[in-house]
């Protein structure tokens, strides 16, 4: 809404709100609104989830054993933490005449109620069994095969309806309409992995902010026609502004990171993981980078498949390829501390998001 302070300078006296014509600006503000909106009222938040929820998050009797005595009491539905800065601080410093806002606004706020429920049912059950597997996925599926018809009526590119190649100039793989599946395996796939990797104190949300802070740059670079033409990628007028968006997911990331950090004292649950993954995968099919997705989420992709594996194996052939998946509990059994484990991954996300950032040159 701040933005449209900027329609005053044609007012001398107002001359300083022409700083909020600029994306660089007000995603700067996002960043320190959202880090300021987590430390006013997360510490109170906590609180309240730890007398609602009296003995916190059920822990999987089938997960690692420690975490039965060391995270036990901990609450969880910790993602409200995030979304409340997230939100606000979105809708404050972005053009909320911008439709591509309100498109992953909705995406967000969808998944984090869905998370919600599944959270809530875990709770007030006392199980670590929430909404149904195929509820959840018809849910999660409706809501990204909407988002991205969405955004198809919004591109006025001749590449809509197509699949954008990294490393290849000019070329795309054309779907059509059937683009809508390819969007909706994208946001939802990219949702449950996040909700995957989200099993250790800090693992999921520090990839997150990674993957957030270089789409933040695809966005800007693809949203501006002068950086688009250069970098011989596909202009999509109006995605600058999911710059914006990003940049209050960073910044309440890092203020959900001081709780979460080990020992946390809130788990995100699915309140938090679906709304991240499923943002983050309607950005990347905004910006026409669903494939570089794959790469600087990589460390997502890899929690995801090594789940894959482990149940399409142990129905098979009834072994197991890890002892415990996803794949950051078959580190754990190694013997790996929980720490290690953490910080590794970090470094591997990092990686990942530098080759992803890569593939904006290589053409």
């Amino acid at each position: 809404m701040l933005y449209y302070l900027s329609l005053l300078t044609h007012m001398d006296q107002f001359e300083f709100f022409r700083l909020f014509r600029y994306l660089t600006f007000r995603a700067g503000g996002a960043v320190i609104t959202a880090i300021l909106f987590s430390f006013i009222v997360n510490s109170s938040l906590i609180q309240w989830l730890k007398v609602k929820q009296g003995k916190g998050q059920p822990i999987r009797a089938d997960g690692p054993q420690r975490h039965i005595v060391e995270k036990a009491g901990t609450p969880t539905m910790g993602g409200v933490l995030i979304l409340l800065p997230w939100i606000v601080s979105t809708l404050l410093w972005a053009n909320i005449g911008n439709k591509y806002i309100w498109i992953v606004v909705f995406v967000t706020v969808a998944y984090g109620l869905l998370g919600f429920a599944d959270d809530y049912m875990k709770v007030s059950k006392r199980s670590s069994d929430g909404v149904s597997g195929r509820v959840r996925l018809i849910a999660e599926f409706a809501v990204a095969f909407a988002a991205t018809w969405g955004f198809m009526q919004l591109d006025t590119t001749q590449t809509v309806g197509m699949l954008s190649v990294p490393f290849l100039k000019n070329f795309a793989i054309p779907f059509g309409i059937a683009f809508i599946a390819v969007g909706g395996i994208v946001i939802t796939g990219f949702a449950n992995a996040v909700n995957f990797t989200d099993g250790l104190d800090g693992l999921a949300i520090v990839p997150v902010m990674i993957a957030a802070a270089t789409f933040l740059l695809i966005a800007y670079l693809v949203g501006n026609i002068n950086f688009a033409k250069y970098l011989e990628l596909i202009y999509v007028r109006d995605t600058g502004e999911l710059m914006v968006f990003l940049a209050a997911l960073v910044g309440a990331g890092l203020g959900f990171l001081w709780y979460n950090a080990p020992p946390a004292m809130v788990f995100m649950g699915d309140t938090g993981s679906l709304p991240l993954g499923g943002a983050l995968g309607a950005v990347a099919v905004a910006v026409k980078h669903e494939i570089v997705l794959a790469l600087v989420g990589g460390l997502f992709m890899i929690e995801m498949l090594s789940v894959i594996v482990q149940v399409v194996s142990f129905k098979t052939t009834g072994k197991r390829v890890f002892r415990m998946a996803p794949i950051h509990h078959h580190y754990e059994q190694l013997g790996w501390k929980e720490p290690t484990i953490v910080v590794r991954f970090w470094i591997v996300a990092v990686v990942l998001a530098l080759l992803g950032l890569a593939t904006l040159k290589l053409r």
